[in-house]
């Protein structure tokens, strides 16, 4: 279900990486040294995260990429 939500990512010139970033979960950002590490890195993040939510019992936020598939 990771695979389903927004990701991007962006340079930033402040840290001098690629910022990875979730548009579901906006707390969540990965550094990386590439833009492919800093993807595979926040997706990994969020992956982890909505393991840990389900394993307590929490609802996951819905992919805006697919809603329907989750109706």
């Amino acid at each position: 279900m990771s695979d389903d939500y927004s990701y991007q990512v962006t340079w930033s010139a402040e840290d001098d990486e690629y910022l990875g970033l979730c548009a579901e979960f906006p707390s969540l950002s990965w550094l990386a040294p590439t833009s492919n590490k800093a993807l595979a890195g926040i997706q990994e993040l969020v992956s982890d995260c909505v393991e840990d939510l389900r394993t307590n019992s929490e609802e996951a936020p819905r992919p805006q990429m697919r809603p329907e598939a989750y109706r």
